[in-house]
């Protein structure tokens, strides 16, 4: 790592497949988690302080 501590690696994103679609969303937090099986659908379990507040669910694979 450099002395001025910023890293000087870039990131690049994968190439979208013809099936993919690009979001860009504004935000206080992220968590990627993985989708459990719960029945016959999936369930996801989010933080406490969370339940009340808004959220977005986008599947990246």
């Amino acid at each position: 790592m450099p002395k001025d501590g910023k890293s000087t690696t870039e990131y690049t994103p994968p190439a979208p497949s013809k099936n993919k679609v690009k979001f860009e969303i504004w935000g206080e937090e992220m968590i990627e988690k993985k989708v459990k099986l719960s029945g016959n659908s999936g369930r996801v379990y989010l933080p406490p302080n969370w339940v009340g507040h808004d959220v977005k669910i986008i599947r990246v694979d």
